[in-house]
Order: C-alpha cells, then structure tokens, then sequence
C-alpha cells in the first residue's frame, strides 16, 4: 500500500508540472508570444516564460500573423487587428487652431509661402515642398501625401498593439514622423520597413530617421531586424 502512495504521488507531481509546463506562454527571441494553441508552440526552445498571452504582450512581445486571442477587459486599448482608427480618427488638431497635423506639416515643410483655401487659414492647397524621397519639387498640396516615415501599421506589427490609445494618436500626429512626399511613392512603401523600401534619393537620412523615430517609441525589433537593419545604415550611411 506505500508503495502504491509514492507512486501515485509521483505521478500526480509528473502530471501537474507537465500541466504548468503546457500553460507557460513563450516569448521567442524574435519577441513573438506562443501560447499551447501556436503551431510553433513546441518548436520553440529558447524563450521567456509568461504566466499569461496578456504578460507576454504587456512585455513588448508580438503575435504572429493570423494569430487570434482573447484579451481581458482590463487591457482596454489592446488588440490584435489593425485598423488607421487604432491611431486615432484622422489627422489631429490637438491645439484646436483648425490647422491639423498636415497642414501643420504641409506648412512647416514648405520651401516657399503657402496659400490656403480661404481667409481662415485652416487648408493649404499649394507652396514649394522639395520632395525628401525624390529631390523633385511639388507645388499643389493635393499633390502631396504626408508620409509616416515609420509606417503605423509596421509600428502596429511591432508593440503598437499593446500601447494606449493616446500614445498611438501621438505617434501618428508626431512631426519628427512626418514628411512631405508623392503620392505615388508613399503609396509604393506603404507598411514596408527598412528590409523592404527604401526612397530613391537620401537613403541615409530616410534610415537615420526611421531608427530614431523607433528608438523614442521603444519599438522592439527582433534579433534579426536589428542585424539586417545594422547592415542597411551601414551600406548607406558609411559612404
């Protein structure tokens, strides 16, 4: 009868540290959380353990594509779905003048005096902006798309997700994130980060502000991306 009740016992620590050891949520190097349900789940070996997908994402960690979880309601402001109203309805006016952050941008980028819309002073619709991604010379602002150098979708993709809702409007109003480009070319980038696109013109200055831009939001890049990103600021910052 001992014996049956030490290894009665011994299988029920067995089972219950299995048990624990199944729940432990994986942050991986890359800082992608995987919980039992990843397919990656048991590939991954070296990892940080979280007690819960919450902790591991509240930590700066990521989910994969595809991956779908439920959050609790005490994590207001998370998400796992990108959308442009994640970073706030539009452009903001955050000092109420009528002036957005386009227009604040379109008119402290602009190379010559601007000429609104009407007396109020609250839409541009033309001046002289010299295109960082080109060198070329715009002149209608319809002309112009205010590019997010980092892109709110790829900053969605890299912890954006887990930040509140007022950091994420800053972010996407921030001057030092924003500039005067062609329509075509903001368009051609899109979510692309630095592994992907890069401007026809002033590469170095592009990257340069990308990195710092990244760097005052704490934006986490994996292992990986900082070696293909160290090499990129090399090729073309060195020269």
């Amino acid at each position: 009868m001992k014996n049956k009740n030490i290894l009665f016992f011994t299988f029920l620590s067995l089972l219950l540290s299995v048990t624990v050891f199944a729940e432990t949520v994986k942050r991986s190097k890359s800082g992608i959380c995987h919980d039992i349900h990843s397919s990656h789940y048991e590939r991954t070996k070296n990892f940080q353990a979280y007690d819960t997908i919450d902790d591991c994402l509240n930590s700066g960690g990521r989910l994969s594509k595809g991956t779908k979880t439920n959050k609790s309601s005490s994590n207001k402001g998370i998400s796992t779905k990108y959308s442009r109203s994640e970073f706030g309805s539009g452009w903001a006016d955050s000092d109420k003048d009528c002036q957005n952050s386009r227009m604040e941008t379109l008119i402290s980028q602009s190379v010559g005096q601007v000429k609104f819309k009407t007396g109020k002073q609250c839409q541009v619709i033309a001046g002289k902006w010299i295109s960082s991604f080109t060198g070329e010379t715009i002149y209608n602002a319809s002309d112009i798309d205010i590019d997010h150098v980092v892109a709110l979708k790829w900053a969605w993709n890299h912890g954006a997700n887990n930040w509140p809702k007022d950091k994420r409007v800053m972010f996407a109003n921030d001057p030092t994130n924003l500039i005067s480009v062609e329509l075509r070319l903001n368009r051609q980038k899109g979510a692309k980060g630095l592994d992907e696109w890069l401007p026809p013109k002033n590469q170095c200055q592009y990257i340069v502000r990308f990195l710092r831009v990244s760097k005052k939001y704490g934006i986490q890049l994996s292992s990986s991306e900082e070696s293909v990103y160290s090499s990129i600021k090399q090729k073309y910052c060195s020269q």
